[in-house]
């Protein structure tokens, strides 16, 4: 059976519940909504901003207090290391989160985390987690059930729907992400697509150890184990997991199961 640790460290994720000790490590996906349903939301702080209008004026939030922006000087650094530097008064707000003009949020069961930046033009649906020092940039689009751990990045024209990134998980550019797990410290190149519906009818199924398994979903993406890698325009089949490190090399098409060596995939 493959499980979560054979795959990912979860000691340091603040949303380790949502793996299974003892189920295939496929099973965060359906604990998912779960999951993220009874997540307690601050839903008070940002309702005024969840109706789905895009943001007059940008935002800033420190200490679950909303400070205004027009009191603040803000220095646009990279957000990942810590660099998002929001001032009042001469004195920096250690963990203040920004979400710039122009950003949508829909719904109120939108979570941010501290020292994080939501770039105008991105939208995010409910329900959505989003970690400390992770940056949601312009273009991004995030369809609900989309679980973000710390210093990620959800990038440019990126749609992210039922998914879970862990700490680091990096998707920059271009991506799809439909019902896929990243792993701590994954990168995926430009372009990075993970389909996640068969055209046929059924379960994905994956091959597992010379044994064929029903995951039991009719929608399943990508897993990629910690500090795998995507290369530019590639496409990972419904049903495709990567071990830790592996590699999938650009314009590639990684076929569905299993990839248990660290072999590049071409």
């Amino acid at each position: 059976m493959l499980l979560a640790e054979s795959l990912f460290d979860t000691t340091t994720f603040d949303h380790s519940s949502v793996f299974s000790d003892s189920l295939p490590v496929w099973s965060a996906l359906a604990n998912l909504k779960a999951y993220m349903d009874q997540y307690r939301y601050k839903s008070e702080l940002l309702e005024p901003f969840t109706n789905g209008v895009p943001l007059q004026e940008p935002v800033i939030i420190h200490d679950n207090t909303l400070i205004p922006v027009k009191e603040c000087e803000i220095v646009y650094g990279d957000s990942c290391k810590g660099d998002l530097v929001i001032s009042q008064d001469g004195r920096r707000l250690e963990g203040a989160s920004l979400i710039m003009a122009g950003a949508i949020l829909i719904g109120v069961k939108i979570a941010i985390g501290k020292g994080s930046l939501i770039e105008g033009g991105a939208t995010i649906k409910e329900p959505a987690i989003i970690g400390s020092r992770t940056e949601i940039r312009q273009g991004a689009y995030m369809r609900g059930y989309c679980l973000i751990g710390d210093r990620c990045v959800v990038g440019h024209t990126t749609e992210v729907k039922h998914s879970i990134f862990l700490d680091d998980a990096k998707a920059g550019h271009f991506a799809y992400l439909g019902d896929s797990v990243l792993g701590n410290n994954t990168n995926l190149g430009a372009g990075t697509k993970c389909a996640n519906l068969r055209f046929i009818p059924g379960n994905v199924k994956i091959v597992v150890a010379g044994k064929i398994e029903d995951t039991g979903m009719r929608k399943f993406g990508a897993i990629l184990g910690d500090s795998a890698q995507t290369g530019c325009n590639s496409v990972t089949s419904p049903g495709t997991i990567i071990v830790k490190k592996g590699i999938i090399m650009p314009n590639t098409t990684a076929p569905s199961g299993y990839h248990q060596n660290r072999q590049r995939i071409r």
